[in-house]
Protein backbone atom coordinates (compact mmCIF):
# COMPACT_ATOMS: atom_id res chain seq x y z
CA UNK A 1 0.00 0.00 0.00
CA UNK A 2 1.11 3.68 -1.04
CA UNK A 3 2.40 5.66 1.85
CA UNK A 4 -0.59 8.42 1.31
CA UNK A 5 -3.09 5.79 1.35
CA UNK A 6 -1.83 4.40 4.63
CA UNK A 7 -1.87 7.57 6.22
CA UNK A 8 -5.72 8.50 4.34
CA UNK A 9 -6.60 4.85 5.77
CA UNK A 10 -5.07 5.71 9.00
CA UNK A 11 -7.10 9.11 9.09
CA UNK A 12 -10.60 8.18 8.04
CA UNK A 13 -10.66 5.07 10.78
CA UNK A 14 -9.76 7.30 13.17
CA UNK A 15 -12.23 9.60 13.04
CA UNK A 16 -15.30 7.12 11.93
CA UNK A 17 -14.02 5.33 15.13
CA UNK A 18 -13.93 8.15 16.91
CA UNK A 19 -10.71 8.38 18.49
CA UNK A 20 -10.56 11.98 16.51
CA UNK A 21 -13.95 13.65 17.95
CA UNK A 22 -15.89 16.57 15.83
CA UNK A 23 -13.98 19.79 16.33
CA UNK A 24 -11.43 18.33 17.44
CA UNK A 25 -7.70 19.26 16.05
CA UNK A 26 -5.23 16.64 14.66
CA UNK A 27 -1.87 17.26 13.89
CA UNK A 28 0.63 15.62 11.35
CA UNK A 29 3.03 14.24 13.93
CA UNK A 30 0.06 12.42 15.39
CA UNK A 31 -0.65 10.71 11.73
CA UNK A 32 3.22 10.20 11.03
CA UNK A 33 3.42 8.41 14.52
CA UNK A 34 0.46 6.25 14.39
CA UNK A 35 0.73 5.22 10.28
CA UNK A 36 4.22 5.13 10.26
CA UNK A 37 5.04 7.33 7.55
CA UNK A 38 6.37 10.65 6.54
CA UNK A 39 4.88 14.40 6.53
CA UNK A 40 4.78 14.89 2.62
CA UNK A 41 1.66 11.42 2.39
CA UNK A 42 0.26 12.82 5.57
CA UNK A 43 -0.36 16.04 4.01
CA UNK A 44 -1.67 14.34 0.79
CA UNK A 45 -4.11 12.60 2.82
CA UNK A 46 -4.92 15.72 4.96
CA UNK A 47 -6.21 17.49 1.71
CA UNK A 48 -8.15 14.42 0.35
CA UNK A 49 -9.89 14.20 3.55
CA UNK A 50 -10.45 18.37 3.73
CA UNK A 51 -11.89 17.84 -0.01
CA UNK A 52 -14.14 14.95 1.70
CA UNK A 53 -15.41 16.88 3.96
CA UNK A 54 -13.98 14.87 7.42
CA UNK A 55 -11.29 17.86 7.61
CA UNK A 56 -11.25 21.38 7.44
CA UNK A 57 -8.10 23.44 7.50
CA UNK A 58 -8.19 26.72 9.48
CA UNK A 59 -5.86 29.40 8.41
CA UNK A 60 -2.55 30.29 11.12
CA UNK A 61 -4.64 27.33 13.56
CA UNK A 62 -4.36 23.80 11.77
CA UNK A 63 -6.32 21.23 11.05
CA UNK A 64 -9.76 20.26 12.41
CA UNK A 65 -12.07 17.14 12.67
CA UNK A 66 -15.19 18.63 10.98
CA UNK A 67 -18.08 19.25 13.38
CA UNK A 68 -21.58 18.94 12.08
CA UNK A 69 -24.47 21.06 13.52
CA UNK A 70 -27.96 19.84 14.36
CA UNK A 71 -29.22 21.15 10.69
CA UNK A 72 -26.15 19.64 9.03
CA UNK A 73 -27.31 16.47 10.48
CA UNK A 74 -30.81 17.63 9.38
CA UNK A 75 -29.59 18.46 5.83
CA UNK A 76 -27.45 15.38 5.25
CA UNK A 77 -30.28 12.39 6.12
CA UNK A 78 -33.12 14.18 4.70
CA UNK A 79 -31.31 14.63 1.33
CA UNK A 80 -29.87 10.98 1.38
CA UNK A 81 -33.59 9.99 1.98
CA UNK A 82 -34.38 12.08 -1.17
CA UNK A 83 -31.74 10.46 -3.37
CA UNK A 84 -31.48 7.10 -2.33
CA UNK A 85 -35.12 6.87 -2.43
CA UNK A 86 -34.93 8.02 -6.30
CA UNK A 87 -31.96 5.37 -6.61
CA UNK A 88 -34.00 2.57 -5.59
CA UNK A 89 -37.30 3.81 -7.63
CA UNK A 90 -34.62 3.43 -10.99
CA UNK A 91 -33.17 -0.15 -9.91
CA UNK A 92 -36.66 -1.40 -9.18
CA UNK A 93 -37.20 -0.62 -13.18
CA UNK A 94 -33.69 -1.42 -14.28
CA UNK A 95 -32.37 -4.36 -12.16
CA UNK A 96 -31.65 -7.75 -13.66
CA UNK A 97 -32.13 -11.43 -11.96
CA UNK A 98 -28.35 -10.87 -11.07
CA UNK A 99 -28.61 -8.03 -9.64
CA UNK A 100 -31.28 -9.28 -7.75
CA UNK A 101 -29.88 -12.18 -6.65
CA UNK A 102 -26.10 -10.05 -5.44
CA UNK A 103 -28.77 -7.60 -3.59
CA UNK A 104 -30.88 -10.46 -1.73
CA UNK A 105 -27.35 -11.70 -0.70
CA UNK A 106 -26.06 -8.88 0.34
CA UNK A 107 -29.38 -8.25 2.94
CA UNK A 108 -29.53 -11.77 3.79
CA UNK A 109 -25.90 -11.36 5.23
CA UNK A 110 -26.64 -8.51 7.16
CA UNK A 111 -29.69 -9.88 8.64
CA UNK A 112 -28.01 -12.46 9.38
CA UNK A 113 -25.31 -10.60 11.16
CA UNK A 114 -27.77 -9.08 13.15
CA UNK A 115 -29.72 -12.41 14.69
CA UNK A 116 -26.73 -14.39 15.67
CA UNK A 117 -23.95 -11.56 16.22
CA UNK A 118 -20.87 -13.56 15.91
CA UNK A 119 -17.20 -11.62 17.23
CA UNK A 120 -17.17 -9.09 14.91
CA UNK A 121 -20.30 -8.86 13.64
CA UNK A 122 -20.56 -4.87 13.62
CA UNK A 123 -17.75 -4.32 11.29
CA UNK A 124 -19.16 -6.96 9.16
CA UNK A 125 -22.77 -5.62 9.19
CA UNK A 126 -21.28 -2.13 8.54
CA UNK A 127 -19.34 -3.67 5.26
CA UNK A 128 -22.28 -5.42 3.87
CA UNK A 129 -24.79 -2.36 4.42
CA UNK A 130 -21.92 -0.18 2.44
CA UNK A 131 -21.75 -3.38 -0.20
CA UNK A 132 -25.91 -3.16 -0.41
CA UNK A 133 -26.19 0.79 -0.77
CA UNK A 134 -23.07 0.77 -3.46
CA UNK A 135 -24.96 -2.00 -5.43
CA UNK A 136 -28.07 -0.36 -5.43
CA UNK A 137 -26.38 2.71 -6.81
CA UNK A 138 -24.74 0.27 -9.70
CA UNK A 139 -28.23 -0.99 -10.12
CA UNK A 140 -29.75 2.46 -10.57
CA UNK A 141 -27.19 3.73 -13.71
CA UNK A 142 -27.22 7.10 -13.08
CA UNK A 143 -23.52 8.45 -12.79
CA UNK A 144 -25.08 11.89 -11.45
CA UNK A 145 -26.98 10.24 -8.80
CA UNK A 146 -23.50 8.16 -7.63
CA UNK A 147 -21.55 11.23 -7.75
CA UNK A 148 -23.97 13.57 -5.74
CA UNK A 149 -24.68 10.24 -3.15
CA UNK A 150 -20.95 10.18 -2.68
CA UNK A 151 -20.47 13.35 -0.47
CA UNK A 152 -23.21 12.81 1.62
CA UNK A 153 -22.73 8.82 2.12
CA UNK A 154 -19.05 9.80 2.70
CA UNK A 155 -20.24 12.19 5.73
CA UNK A 156 -19.05 11.01 9.57
CA UNK A 157 -22.15 11.34 10.65
CA UNK A 158 -23.16 8.44 8.39
CA UNK A 159 -20.38 6.18 8.35
CA UNK A 160 -20.60 6.48 12.40
CA UNK A 161 -24.39 5.59 12.09
CA UNK A 162 -24.10 1.68 12.96
CA UNK A 163 -22.07 2.49 15.95
CA UNK A 164 -25.07 3.86 17.56
CA UNK A 165 -27.53 1.15 17.02
CA UNK A 166 -28.79 -1.05 19.57
CA UNK A 167 -29.52 -4.84 18.54
CA UNK A 168 -33.24 -3.89 17.73
CA UNK A 169 -31.81 -1.03 15.69
CA UNK A 170 -29.31 -3.28 13.62
CA UNK A 171 -32.22 -6.30 13.34
CA UNK A 172 -34.25 -3.34 11.83
CA UNK A 173 -32.51 -1.73 9.41
CA UNK A 174 -31.34 -4.87 8.01
CA UNK A 175 -35.45 -5.97 7.75
CA UNK A 176 -35.62 -2.68 5.52
CA UNK A 177 -32.61 -3.80 3.14
CA UNK A 178 -34.70 -7.37 2.73
CA UNK A 179 -37.90 -5.65 2.26
CA UNK A 180 -36.17 -3.11 -0.32
CA UNK A 181 -35.24 -6.22 -2.22
CA UNK A 182 -38.80 -7.67 -2.00
CA UNK A 183 -39.81 -4.27 -4.18
CA UNK A 184 -37.09 -4.28 -6.25
CA UNK A 185 -37.81 -7.90 -7.58
CA UNK A 186 -41.53 -7.15 -8.35
CA UNK A 187 -40.49 -3.99 -10.26
CA UNK A 188 -42.28 -1.88 -7.70
CA UNK A 189 -40.36 1.31 -8.02
CA UNK A 190 -43.09 3.36 -5.65
CA UNK A 191 -42.56 0.74 -3.12
CA UNK A 192 -38.63 0.25 -3.40
CA UNK A 193 -38.59 4.61 -3.52
CA UNK A 194 -41.02 4.52 -0.43
CA UNK A 195 -39.01 1.81 1.61
CA UNK A 196 -35.67 3.19 0.82
CA UNK A 197 -36.87 7.03 2.36
CA UNK A 198 -37.86 5.25 5.46
CA UNK A 199 -34.76 3.18 5.67
CA UNK A 200 -32.86 6.58 5.47
CA UNK A 201 -35.06 8.47 8.23
CA UNK A 202 -35.20 5.89 10.73
CA UNK A 203 -31.40 5.78 10.36
CA UNK A 204 -31.82 9.79 11.26
CA UNK A 205 -34.15 8.98 13.99
CA UNK A 206 -31.69 7.01 15.55
CA UNK A 207 -28.83 9.43 15.22
CA UNK A 208 -31.04 11.98 16.63
CA UNK A 209 -31.86 9.83 20.04
CA UNK A 210 -28.05 9.25 20.18
CA UNK A 211 -26.75 12.73 19.46
CA UNK A 212 -29.45 14.96 21.16
CA UNK A 213 -27.65 18.25 22.30
CA UNK A 214 -28.67 19.84 25.33
CA UNK A 215 -31.94 22.42 25.09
Amino acid sequence: MKAAELAYDTIRAAIIEGAHAPGARITEQEIVASAGVSRTPVREAMRRLAAEGLLRFVPNKGVYVTAWSDQDSDDIFELRALLEGYGARLAAKRANEADISKLQELADNQHGEAVERAPGYMERIADYNSKFHEKLQHVADSERLKATLADLRNAPLVLQTFRDYEIDDLIRSSLHHLEIVEAIRAGDSDWASAMMHAHVMSARTMFRKKHKRPE
